[in-house]
């Protein structure tokens, strides 16, 4: 009986979201860090150079659809994570929504931003950079500190509005932003960001460029262009990123070993503009093995920049569902 009446409770309870469609999916990732940067001065009895890393996130998105085809949805994050020994507690997201129609997305809120989608900005790995957690990503070739706007999934992030039209092998996205409450010292209204993002696929080949114009000067003629395909179980990518602080170019290659293996290797040049900016060479590699699942076990090494001259090598396992 009680069965019976929990059904016809949810039956109800659902009859009017027919058209309604809720998904949850996430990933969670750990393992070790050592990371030469965490030896202060010599002395790890204060800092220790070895920790734990790992990240725990639930995605939650909801969408229906009007009656003349239109999508209307929205999408909201949970996350948890420790890194350099340091635990954090569990935070969400501020929410994004969209509107779509045939190729057409507008996005509101916690945007994507037109920067951060760019193909060929980040590695195809499961962290996007080396390693469990990224170590750094210095395989960036924008070296500015990630000062462009991105889906953030934990806090409040900047409020703003974007566009994305696909067709084809083309997609455009442009992305606007205004971060209220904050004053830069060279405009008392607030960081304001417009970007744009082209991108053409062919076949198995791309190439992107992408630029942003800010009111504050070390944010502003942020450019991004990139170049890459894949041949059969190898692939490259050419990216060349500009900034106020810095000017650098990453090459990265990747190669299938098998079924379940993938080895990625990358190097960074970057010529610094401002004392702020990356200067000297880095590079990484990062090895993933495809356990099945949604398993893997990824490890990573990086050798920053010159200018710091620091090493991590990370292990761990990577699950997603």
């Amino acid at each position: 009986m009680k069965k019976v009446l929990f059904a016809t409770t949810a039956l109800i309870a659902t009859a009017g979201m027919a058209a309604a469609e809720v998904k949850i999916s996430g990933y969670g990732r750990f393992g070790l860090d050592w990371n030469e940067a965490n030896d202060v001065a010599g002395n790890l009895d204060n800092t220790s150079a070895t920790n734990i890393t790992s990240r725990f996130r639930l995605t939650f998105d909801a969408s229906t659809e009007t009656d003349g085809g239109v999508t209307v949805g929205g999408r909201i994050r949970a996350q948890a994570e420790s890194r350099d020994g340091v635990a954090g507690t569990a935070v969400w997201s501020a929410p994004q929504f969209h509107v779509a129609y045939g190729g057409l997305r507008v996005n509101v809120g916690n945007i994507w931003g037109a920067i951060d989608s760019a193909p060929g900005l980040y590695l195809n790995t499961t962290s996007v950079g080396t390693g469990i957690d990224g170590m750094g990503f210095n395989s960036l070739a924008i070296g500015n500190g990630f000062n462009w706007d991105t889906f953030t999934s934990a806090g409040a992030g900047r409020n703003g509005i974007e566009a994305i039209y696909s067709a084809g092998g083309f997609t455009g996205h442009i992305s606007y932003s205004q971060q209220n409450g904050t004053v830069p010292a060279e405009n008392q209204n607030g960081e304001e960001r417009t970007a744009i993002m082209l991108s053409y696929s062919f076949g198995d080949y791309f190439v992107t460029g992408a630029y942003q114009d800010s009111n504050v000067t070390a944010n502003d003629e942020l450019g991004f262009f990139a170049v890459g395909g894949d041949f059969g179980q190898f692939g490259a990518t050419l990216s060349y990123g500009t900034t106020d602080a810095s000017d650098s170019v990453t090459l990265a290659g990747d190669v299938e070993l098998g079924a379940a293996s993938t080895i990625v290797a990358w190097v960074n040049s970057a010529d610094q503009n401002t004392a702020a900016g990356r200067d000297g060479t880095a590079f990484g590699i990062n090895y993933e093995y495809d356990l099945g699942g949604g398993v893997t076990f990824v490890a990573g090494a990086v050798s920053s920049h010159a200018d710091s001259d620091e090493n991590s090598i990370q292990a761990g396992l990577h699950f997603s569902f």
